[in-house]
């Protein structure tokens, strides 16, 4: 099996989000910490790992999960598809 990701904007971020199969996910680089965007059948799980400490989040939507990151997205941020 091979891995590979995609580099997306931040303009087509939600996009990504509302067509996330459970086998895919997002990452957002920020430097300092790592997001990690996945999608079950109910709901989107947001892990937030600074530190090697992990904390996770769960929002139903992805507005909502787009509301939850726009605190944590700047100018310097990487996001990736995988």
């Amino acid at each position: 099996m091979t891995f590979q990701e995609k580099t997306i904007s931040r303009q087509d971020l939600e996009k990504f989000l509302k067509t996330l199969d459970s086998d895919e996910g997002i990452r957002i680089d920020n430097g300092t910490n790592h997001i990690f965007v996945n999608k079950t059948s109910k709901r989107y799980c947001v892990d937030m790992s600074t530190d090697n400490k992990d904390e996770f989040v769960y929002k139903n939507s992805a507005a909502e999960v787009m509301d939850f990151l726009k605190d944590y997205i700047n100018q310097a941020s990487r996001i990736f598809a995988y």
